[in-house]
């Protein structure tokens, strides 16, 4: 089980971010964490992977835990030892680096022979990648800088993959290849926390979700019966026909439209 409970960050010591935020991400399940920009989603994978203190932030309450073991003060290469790996937004591959060079860098606590087996296993998810290894990252295509991505944290073997935004600016076809690649990686008994916005995508494939907004969590329900809400569905899956901000002003028109009726 990796968790976080009654979390509480802090960014240059004077912004709140996060506010008290639980959830649990059990072993073998897929669990989506939504919400819109601005809600603190980031900020949630910063502190399970150590990288807080990089973007000048810092925990201030609440525990980070892996199998009830706390994760809180390990460095960014350590939890990745622990078995948790992310695939940030944006990507963030090494553009002037080979599609090779850059799985290597992922590998980076792993043995040599680790390594090999490790880039074996990823050509055979991604043959586009093995068809292209020795091309410079920058030239990929968005899907496929993507694919280079999410190889590149699958080569440490983690028992926890963490992704950010995979669907972000990539075509709606892409999006379809990578929901099927994360239900595989899944299958092969990997755990995933998947951070999106595109509710429809991360819902039909997880198991739980919590929707985060303002540094809160304000849902936290079986992805199914998210799916099923009606709230989430105006809202969040884009049936919405105005500008509300936010979770919480639906709920509000939704209950005056009842009143009214």
């Amino acid at each position: 089980m990796l968790a976080v409970e009654n979390l509480e960050v802090v960014y240059e010591d004077v912004i709140l971010v996060l506010k008290g935020v639980s959830l649990q991400v059990p072993e073998g399940s897929i669990v989506a964490l939504l919400g819109p920009n601005g809600a603190g989603k980031t900020t949630v994978l910063r502190a399970l992977t150590g990288l807080l203190d990089v973007h000048r932030g810092r925990i201030t309450k609440g525990r980070v835990t892996l199998d009830g073991e706390d994760l809180q003060g390990l460095t960014a290469p350590k939890v990745v030892s622990a078995g948790i790996s992310q695939v940030m937004e944006g990507r963030r591959i090494f553009r002037e680096f080979t599609v090779e060079d850059n799985l290597k860098a992922g590998g980076h606590t792993a043995s040599r022979s680790a390594i090999t087996e490790g880039l074996e296993r990823t050509y055979s998810m991604f043959p586009v990648l093995a068809e292209r290894r020795k091309q410079t990252a920058g030239y990929l295509s968005g899907g496929e800088q993507q694919m280079l991505a999410i190889g590149r944290a699958l080569m440490s073997q983690p028992r926890y993959l963490l992704l950010d935004e995979p669907s972000l600016g990539v075509a709606p076809k892409i999006v379809q290849q990578l929901r099927d690649l994360i239900v595989q990686i899944n299958e092969s008994g990997m755990t995933v926390l998947l951070v999106e916005q595109n509710a429809t995508m991360a819902l039909s494939i997880a198991t739980h979700g919590y929707v985060l907004e303002t540094g809160r969590v304000v849902m936290d329900k079986p992805a199914a019966e998210l799916r099923e809400d009606d709230d989430i569905r105006e809202f969040y899956l884009g049936l919405r026909g105005d500008d509300r901000g936010s979770l919480r002003d639906v709920k509000q028109y939704r209950r005056r439209k009842r009143w009214l009726s």
